[in-house]
């Protein structure tokens, strides 16, 4: 399978990258700078700035990947990255988008979300708010997107291959912890992109 990987050096993305090329996929690895990325992998320097550089990296691709990731500063720019993206593809016949979303608009109660409950520590507000208004444009669009995402912490652990997925709800274990390691959510993430489940829609993992 031929796979764009936006974000490729990142915390996400790295480990995304990894997991791909184990699995034998061909990687089309893009970022802002590429300098990092090993060798052997197709590297390809992109801000995601615009539509067209975006529509000619992704043409002949099976699936695209973003784990982009905003300035801390301006966490707004990924609604305007989701927006390019979702233009980028709206051609018939366009690749497959997955993207590596947020945690606080799954829901922690019924009809609750984790943003709107309160328990979300301030600092993590901006960021929160803004992957929700991302997921609410892929799913106003019509291309072929899942967003999936993590449980509320989304930290470097170990490959285990061990985790629990769900769609709309936070996971948590028995001490209300909810985490999962990126290596191992690398490993749903290419296993839904195998495997595909959640083809317009949203999907979560936890342990």
């Amino acid at each position: 399978m031929k796979v764009v990987l936006y974000g490729a050096t990142g915390k996400s993305g790295s480990r995304i990258l990894t997991e791909l090329t184990s699995r034998g996929h061909q990687v089309v690895a893009v970022a802002r700078n590429t300098a990092s990325l090993p060798a052997g992998v197709e590297a390809v320097q992109d801000d995601l700035s615009d539509v067209a550089r975006i529509a000619a990296t992704v043409k002949g691709a099976d699936a695209v990947v973003s784990a982009y990731a905003p300035p801390q500063d301006d966490t707004d720019q990924v609604i305007g990255v989701t927006e390019r993206q979702v233009a980028a593809l709206s051609y018939p016949g366009s690749p497959r988008l997955i993207v590596v979303g947020g945690a606080a608009s799954l829901e922690v109660a019924p009809g609750v979300t984790l943003l709107a409950s309160g328990h979300l520590p301030q600092e993590w507000v901006a960021i929160a708010s803004s992957h929700a208004k991302a997921l609410d444009l892929l799913k106003a669009s019509s291309i072929d997107w899942t967003y999936f995402s993590p449980a509320a912490f989304f930290v470097p652990g170990e490959r285990t291959g061990k985790f629990r997925l769900g769609t709309d709800t936070l996971i948590a274990d028995e001490k209300h912890d909810s985490r999962i390691s990126l290596e191992d959510y690398a490993i749903a993430l290419v296993d839904e992109l195998e495997t595909p489940k959640h083809r317009r829609a949203r999907f979560t993992i936890g342990y």
